[in-house]
């Protein structure tokens, strides 16, 4: 009767382990990480392009472009200073591993200034991605994880890059920072005859003339 109880024994062992809730072993999983963009209010930015190099020494070109997530009110106070909130949305990073880093070459709007250069991106970073996938949110255990990790940059005056990267609960977590150099072509590596993809906004300017660019507080 021994050996019966002990077998007995091993599969109830392993059958508490296999029936961890927040495995999402078996959730459905995109095929991708996804990138997205995020401007201090009112200091709107212009991403030109973009690129990803991954933990496998592969070099992914033009993956995200175009506008970044902003908070933009108009409320008499500096709400520029620091970052009042991270985008949600993403474009997909097809094709790539994990990032080992990234280059974004984007218009300061405000600045009238055109920066470009690549940010590291750490191992504690890529953790939170594989986590956020491999594991279901705590609170929520009930619902399935996330289908794909997400890493958000900041773009400021100055060429602040700021990352954020969304753990498993969904949060943002403020991760790597960096700061790129101006590029000497211009906007549009000087193909655009020095125009920027828009005008300063009436708003913008307001705020400036009132409180100034706040270097230094991204």
């Amino acid at each position: 009767m021994k050996i019966p109880f002990v077998l007995l024994t091993l599969l109830a062992i392993s059958g508490c382990q296999t029936a961890d809730p927040l495995s999402a072993k078996n959730d459905y999983k995109l095929p991708w990480w996804g990138i997205g963009f995020t401007e201090p209010a009112h200091m709107t930015v212009w991403v030109e392009t973009s690129a990803v190099e991954d933990i496998k020494g592969r070099t992914f070109h033009h993956v995200a472009a175009g506008t970044a997530a902003r908070i933009t009110l108009e409320n008499g106070t500096e709400n520029a200073r620091g970052w009042s909130g991270v985008g949600r949305g993403s474009m997909p990073v097809t094709g790539a591993d994990l990032p080992k880093r990234i280059f974004v070459r984007w218009q300061s709007i405000v600045e009238r200034k055109t920066y470009a250069g690549w940010i590291d991106i750490s191992e504690s970073t890529r953790d939170i991605m594989r986590n956020a996938t491999a594991r279901r949110c705590h609170k929520y255990p009930e619902h399935s994880a996330n289908p794909s990790a997400l890493l958000n940059l900041g773009l400021a005056p100055g060429g602040i890059i700021q990352v954020w990267a969304r753990d498993n609960c969904y949060h943002a977590n403020k991760v790597d920072r960096g700061q790129v150099g101006i590029e000497p072509l211009g906007p549009y590596l000087g193909k655009n005859k020095g125009r920027y993809a828009w005008e300063i906004k009436d708003s913008s300017q307001r705020y400036i003339d009132r409180f100034g660019i706040p270097y230094g507080s991204w």
